[in-house]
């Protein structure tokens, strides 16, 4: 035999060997910067970039490293942690993704035990890839194309554990469905559920169709992940329009049905419109009155987004806040009341701009607290933040009556900021009638310049 075309063959063999593994830990990679690019803040990004990093330099660990180069047999079993780590760091990703979804009625503890047995079943195959590595090494790995490999015992040691710690994953997955997960986490709880079988056989498989195996895995729960990010960006567009970075931070780690779900809280409403809009429309060109109101809505987001608030509607010249919604927040009051004395501000330096020194644009602001019911409402894919309650309509009363450059504060906001200092910014107003309440409201007047001391 030709000793030339020997070794050509045998470069040919070596190549083709290792050039699919390569690619199967390319892939893995790739997917593990993907994931943690498309959304780093998230725990379970993190989580589920660890995992596929991690599978990528186990595959370029025991097969790449350890056939290419020859490596002790002793030193594969350490090889073997990285492949435990990929297993503990899946199983944690799905624990994070069930802490986003309410769990209602249900109980939560046998899927949460069952994912810690998995993780301490992923610990025990690396204790035992470390302690006996010739036998990894000569009976498991690829062990289905070894002929009698099935009979010993000594494959089936190494098998149990991952085989309980996929089946721990899958099981609590299957339990996570029970919850009824919103469309974006379902289908990627799925996707990871037909993705575990073919990542498991990769173990036993021989190394051409592990990497056959492997690819498919990644590949299905691939598909999934794209669809996951497409309907989640699609609604974070429809977010964006009124939810603050903290509620979008809240959707993202918790999940949508956690965070628009319907609640009864008691928050801030601060209402706020421009006065003497409809004149100024009727005297200046359109692309003018778009301009004022552009920079008009700019202005209030960057307030809104200061304080955490929410914006509920962009109506006309008028903007409802919602202070304390969806995120509860404690110290909603000085919060709304201080950001109504920030919007006062911000509204009439636009104001001043737009009229040149004419005052013929102004701008009035209402403020009142009480329990309202927050929730999404609508049909057809089109949906709206909405707010239901008495302070809804009286802070919309206060601001149609407050006139220019007024914030009008309703008594019982005043009376949930704790702080006393700098009531003498505040001037009592005559009580009004308004559709809801027994009795006519008290009111104060946030006098120019000044604001509550709680609320700064």
């Amino acid at each position: 035999m030709n000793p030339a075309i020997t070794y050509h063959t045998a470069a040919q063999i070596s190549v083709s060997m290792f050039t699919a593994p390569v690619l199967v830990c390319l892939v893995a990679l790739g997917m593990a910067l993907a994931f943690i690019s498309a959304d780093r803040e998230s725990p379970t990004s993190r989580a589920l970039a660890v995992t596929f990093a991690l599978i990528g330099i186990a595959i370029d660990l025991n097969v790449v490293v350890a056939l290419q180069y020859r490596v002790p047999v002793q030193w594969t079993g350490w090889f073997s942690l990285a492949e435990a780590a990929a297993m503990i760091a899946l199983l944690e990703w799905i624990l994070r993704v069930r802490r986003t979804i309410p769990a209602g009625s249900l109980n939560t503890r046998g899927g949460d035990q069952a994912l810690r047995f998995g993780q301490w079943c992923a610990v025990l195959y690396s204790v035992l890839s470390i302690t006996m590595p010739e036998v990894r090494q000569s009976q498991f790995i690829g062990g289905l194309a070894k002929p009698g490999a099935l009979a010993t015992w000594e494959f089936w040691v190494f098998v149990l554990p991952i085989a309980l710690s996929g089946f721990s994953a899958v099981m609590s997955m299957v339990l996570l469905l029970n919850r009824k997960p919103d469309r974006p986490e379902r289908v990627r709880i799925l996707a990871m559920c037909a993705a575990i079988p073919f990542m498991a056989m990769s173990f036993v498989l021989p190394v051409e169709l592990a990497s056959i195996a492997m690819i498919v895995g990644e590949m299905i729960f691939l598909v999934g992940a794209v669809e996951y990010h497409v309907l989640q960006g699609q609604r974070g567009q429809f977010m964006s329009r009124f939810l603050s970075p903290q509620v979008a931070k809240l959707v993202s780690e918790r999940g949508l049905t956690t965070a628009m779900q319907e609640n009864h809280l008691e928050i801030t409403v601060v209402c706020c419109d421009l006065r003497g809009f409809t004149a100024y429309a009727l005297e200046h060109p359109s692309q003018d009155v778009l301009r004022v109101l552009r920079e008009y809505y700019d202005a209030v987001g960057a307030i809104v987004g200061e304080f955490g608030a929410t914006i509920k509607d962009f109506a006309g010249d008028g903007v409802l806040v919602l202070v304390g919604a969806p995120l509860p927040q404690p110290q909603h009051a000085p919060m709304g009341v201080a950001l109504a004395h920030k919007v006062r501000g911000a509204v009439r330096d636009v104001t001043q701009r737009a009229c040149a020194g004419k005052r013929s644009l102004g701008i009035g602001v209402g403020v009142a607290s009480g329990f309202v019911t927050v929730g999404v409402i609508g049909s057809s894919g089109r949906f709206e933040y909405t707010a239901v309650g008495p302070a809804v309509n009286l802070a919309s009363r206060l601001c149609e009556m407050a006139a220019d450059g007024e914030v009008l504060v309703s008594a019982d906001t005043i009376a949930r900021c704790e702080d006393a200092r700098g009531r003498e910014a505040l001037e009592a107003r005559q009580p009004v009638e308004v559709k809801g309440y027994a009795e006519p409201v008290p009111h104060f007047n946030l006098r120019d310049g000044v604001a509550l001391a709680g609320a700064a």
